[in-house]
């Protein structure tokens, strides 16, 4: 299969993602060593996406109605980022110089697909919604039940540890801006003339020094906002991962559709605005962000 399933995905909802990347030593030892495997493969991200997107539509048509994922073969991303911090500590608690122009190795990072996991949650949030009794008729009770089996497993096997992925489909979250600036690392991925994905990333250092900012900002200014809630709760996931992480969003299809992508600029203006009573910039920034996610959003909804 080309990367053309991953660059096309037509008929499919525009599906973006917030990842964490963990070093090594963040992950249970028993997890560590399928780790370094994947590492060693050093796949591109474009076929670990057309893999999984494979995946995702061999379930749909699986015999016997199951959706769910067994695990078996789940997916591993890799970053490789510079020589970080704890790397430099390292050396010098070996007695190693390092001098400040010199160049740490890179190292690497990883980010677990957690399928099973995921998916698990996925099905309860939309047996909770509103869609629930649908959802019922779609996903059998004893396909739920057989899937809580493997749930189970991952958890004895690995621990109950932290989901590194969040999703959204038809745009992206406004609070997930948050964590970003415009000076950020940024990949554009574009093919035959087209933008296949933007991906841009901070350290989660950076990432949750902006969150709080902006929480502590809402707080006093709007306490009412929506977007306060979503700011904490994104807060308190970041806070779980190991100090040496990388936050990564994967714009996806999306970014074909907005990019060059303001958002990040946009949702700190609008923070900034509220927090020192301008109004009419506030209101300003909010519109500049609707004129560009509404038409996605709607899109959800178009036949």
């Amino acid at each position: 299969m080309t990367g053309n399933l991953y660059r096309g995905q037509a008929g499919l909802p525009f599906s973006s993602t917030l990842r964490v990347y963990e070093p090594l030593e963040a992950f249970p030892a028993e997890q560590q060593a399928a780790l370094r495997t994947a590492g060693a493969r050093a796949e591109s991200r474009a076929a670990v996406e057309n893999a999984e997107l494979l995946a995702s539509l061999g379930r749909i048509t699986r015999p016997g109605g199951d959706p769910f994922p067994t695990g078996q073969t789940d997916l591993v991303r890799v970053l490789a980022v510079s020589g970080s911090a704890a790397a430099r500590n390292d050396a010098a608690g070996k007695g190693e110089e390092i001098g400040d122009g010199e160049v740490l190795p890179a190292r690497l990072l990883y980010c677990p697909s957690q399928l099973v996991l995921r998916a698990g949650l996925a099905a309860n949030a939309l047996m909770e919604g509103i869609h629930g009794p649908l959802a019922q008729l779609l996903i059998p009770e004893e396909q739920r039940d057989r899937h809580q089996e493997r749930i189970d497993q991952v958890k004895a096997r690995e621990g109950l540890g932290r989901v590194h992925t969040r999703a959204s489909t038809w745009g992206i979250p406004f609070s997930w801006f948050c964590l970003f600036q415009e000076s950020d690392p940024t990949d554009v991925v574009e093919s035959d003339g087209r933008i296949v994905t933007v991906r841009i990333r901070a350290t989660i250092a950076a990432a949750l020094e902006r969150v709080r900012h902006a929480v502590a900002h809402l707080a006093l200014a709007a306490p009412d906002l929506d977007m306060l809630e979503d700011l904490t709760q994104l807060t308190e996931w970041l806070e779980l991962f190991h100090p040496e992480s990388v936050v990564e969003l994967d714009y996806g299809a999306v970014a074909d559709k907005v990019y060059p992508d303001e958002s990040p600029m946009d949702v700190r203006l609008g923070i900034e605005c509220l927090a020192e009573g301008d109004m009419t910039g506030a209101a300003a920034a909010y519109r500049r962000l609707a004129s560009r996610w509404i038409p996605i959003r709607q899109l959800a909804r178009a036949s």
